[in-house]
């Protein structure tokens, strides 16, 4: 089985449906280079003053730099690409509400060994949840061609249905290569892993992620992003970063109130509960019982 590659073209539901066969497929070109260019740019002080990783996991020739909603404005517009969210929010359909779950640029140096192959929903303490359960859909942005000499991000097509907690090697696994300003969509159950670095330079991936709402973000979105700039944002960007219900009463502050008044100081006192009808016609489908 290969990589199956799509462009904008083919549309979300297209690519939705390869990730519920395959895990995995690569959009081509969905961004122009400059774009990559341009949050390299912004991010360049950030990566630059970034230590390596601490552990083979992580990467010792690796660096990791997230806050990119704090950071990169073109990092906030592909947080919110169409594409991405068309394809996330139908892979997530299941849930009432899907949320950023971490926004981390990927550099591998030179040398850097092949990553253990995981899966990234194994970041929920291992739980194991039931197979065909998606709780995440992620992407990686190629800010750099993503060859099989670079260190391409490898995955094992097919294995979101695999069971879990399963060991692979390299060579298990095949290279995810694509064009600068092309992305990988993968769910948080495929097996998967960064590529080995045999070329002499860094290879940069962005990668953005996205979870069901119910579920802790791997980035805490709050504190990497200072309110002073989450209040300058606008509210489609802050609800996907978390200020919103995740769930039928679930995330709100104090006195039942939605989290965006925390950031908008508008004094208002309205219930976050107000605007759940969806939430609870699902409550009630599923557990037969009145929400009220």
């Amino acid at each position: 089985m290969s990589v199956e590659h799509l462009t904008e073209a083919d549309g979300p539901e297209r690519a939705m449906e390869v990730l519920v066969r395959d895990g995995c497929v690569v959009i081509d070109s969905l961004v122009p280079p400059e774009t990559m260019d341009r949050v390299r740019t912004e991010m360049t002080p950030h990566i630059e003053a970034c230590p390596s990783g601490a552990d083979e996991f992580g990467g010792k020739s690796t660096r990791r730099v997230g806050a990119l909603i704090a950071r990169s404005e073109t990092a906030r517009e592909l947080v919110q690409h169409p594409f991405v969210l068309g394809a996330a929010g139908r892979v997530l359909g299941h849930v009432s509400n899907y949320q950023l779950h971490l926004t981390q640029i990927i550099a591998i140096g030179p040398g850097e060994a092949s990553q253990d192959i995981h899966r990234d929903q194994w970041a929920f303490d291992f739980f194991p949840f039931p197979k065909g359960y998606e709780v995440q859909c992620n992407t990686i942005w190629a800010m750099d061609d993503f060859t099989e000499e670079n260190g391409a991000t490898r995955v094992i097509p097919g294995s979101n249905h695999f069971e879990d907690k399963q060991q692979f090697k390299h060579e298990d696994t095949l290279p995810a290569e694509m064009q600068k300003g092309s992305v990988l969509l993968y769910t948080g159950s495929i097996y998967h892993g960064g590529g080995a670095n045999q070329s002499d330079r860094v290879r940069m991936g962005l990668n953005i992620t996205y979870n069901a709402a119910f579920l802790r973000q791997e980035e805490n979105q709050y504190l990497s992003c200072p309110q002073d700039i989450a209040r300058s944002l606008p509210d489609g960007l802050l609800k996907l970063m978390g200020y919103r219900l995740g769930a039928y009463a679930l995330g709100y502050i104090d006195d039942v109130r939605d989290p965006l008044e925390a950031i908008r100081e508008s004094g208002s006192r309205s219930s976050a509960l107000g605007d759940t009808e969806a939430m609870k016609k699902k409550a009630r489908e599923e557990l037969g019982v009145e929400i009220r």
